[in-house]
């Protein structure tokens, strides 16, 4: 029979082991390269929460458009109430004294006066006077009792504005704080996952077609860069789908001939159409007419801009498998091999 101290220590071991195995495992899945779809997916739940965020934060703002007009109705209702407070006082003091001489003599303004006159005009005029007397007396106390009813209501009004003020405040304030940590957090997920990512993924992932129906809203040559999408060449971009288009071709070229298609140009400013405009008259697009100026075009190097060359038959004869193509007037008028541009785009025919 096996003794039991070595059973324990083998079973101790493959605790130790599993364990072992277990943490490595999660060291690597820590350290491991986000595959695509994950850093994809991530990015949806980013654009998700910030467009909850936007949302909640324009939300918040009509909020607080209906807050400022309660905080408005307040200090009204204050104003109002130290109005009321201010009437209240100054009749304070009469109704004190009717109510001191009616405890005194209560019968000095009653029937009582009108009895035994021997004189009947001075009856009359006595009851005369005790009609307006009576009759001003009723009006102090009704406007008393008018004064103390809308005093309580404003009094009540101004404490439930408050209330309701502060709750409503310190409610958007969490929701909105509890939003941006959230799509804070997202974000910088995102970016860690995207900084192991190989740049030519990361771009793609980046790069949305949604950008496109943005960039179209601008005149030529003057998209902002925010609705264009970098190239992996530094300092170079195009349009979303065009730039997406042309992921896919210079990986193509990149299997081919081992390094990157050679980039002289991509979307082109306005201010850079007119410079290249007035230095080359007749070569090149009038400003506001270039397909550069609508980030769907490219002007290439690398062996390309050679007609003739590998690189360029390469491209005549694959290009358009990857949406781009060399377009018919740039072999003769002017002359241009090195001009490529995005099949997909209906822009008005032009050169360079």
């Amino acid at each position: 029979m096996r003794s039991p101290r070595p059973v324990a220590l083998i079973a101790a071991v493959s605790v130790f082991m599993s364990l072992w195995v277990a943490g490595a495992s999660d060291r690597s899945s820590a350290s491991q390269t986000p595959s695509p779809s994950s850093v994809e997916a991530l990015r949806k739940q980013a654009d998700k929460a910030s467009a909850e965020l936007a949302k909640a934060t324009k939300t918040w703002e009509d909020r607080n458009k209906k807050l400022k007009a309660s905080e408005e109705k307040l200090k009204q209702t204050l104003a109002d109430l130290g109005v009321a407070d201010e009437q209240l006082n100054q009749i304070r003091e009469p109704l004190a004294r009717l109510a001191a001489n009616t405890y005194k003599d209560p019968g000095a303004l009653g029937i009582p006066a009108l009895i035994g006159g021997k004189d009947p005009d001075q009856d009359l005029a006595a009851a005369t006077d005790l009609t307006m007397l009576s009759n001003d007396q009723k009006t102090l106390i009704d406007k008393g009792n008018q004064l103390r009813k809308q005093h309580e209501q404003l009094a009540a009004t101004a404490q439930d504005l408050q209330s309701r003020n502060a709750i409503e405040q310190t409610r958007l304030q969490q929701e909105v704080s509890g939003l941006k940590s959230r799509a804070a957090a997202l974000t910088a997920q995102l970016t860690a996952a995207l900084k192991k990512l190989d740049p030519s993924t990361r771009l793609r992932l980046t790069c949305k077609k949604s950008l496109v129906s943005e960039a179209r809203k601008f005149p030529n040559g003057l998209i902002p860069a925010r609705y264009l999408c970098k190239l992996p060449q530094p300092g170079r971009s195009l349009r979303a789908d065009a730039a997406l288009a042309f992921y896919n071709l210079n990986d193509a070229y990149k299997r081919r001939f081992g390094v990157q298609m050679c980039l002289t140009d991509s979307y082109r400013p306005l201010a850079e159409q007119q410079r290249i405009y007035a230095d080359r008259p007749g070569m090149a697009a009038v400003p506001g007419h270039s397909n550069h100026g609508y980030g769907t075009a490219v002007d290439l190097c690398g062996g390309v801009q050679s007609q003739g060359s590998a690189e360029f038959n390469w491209l005549q004869a694959n290009s358009k498998k990857y949406e781009f193509f060399h377009p018919s007037w740039a072999y003769s008028s002017p002359f241009e091999p090195w001009h490529w541009e995005y099949t997909r785009e209906n822009t008005p025919t032009s050169s360079d």
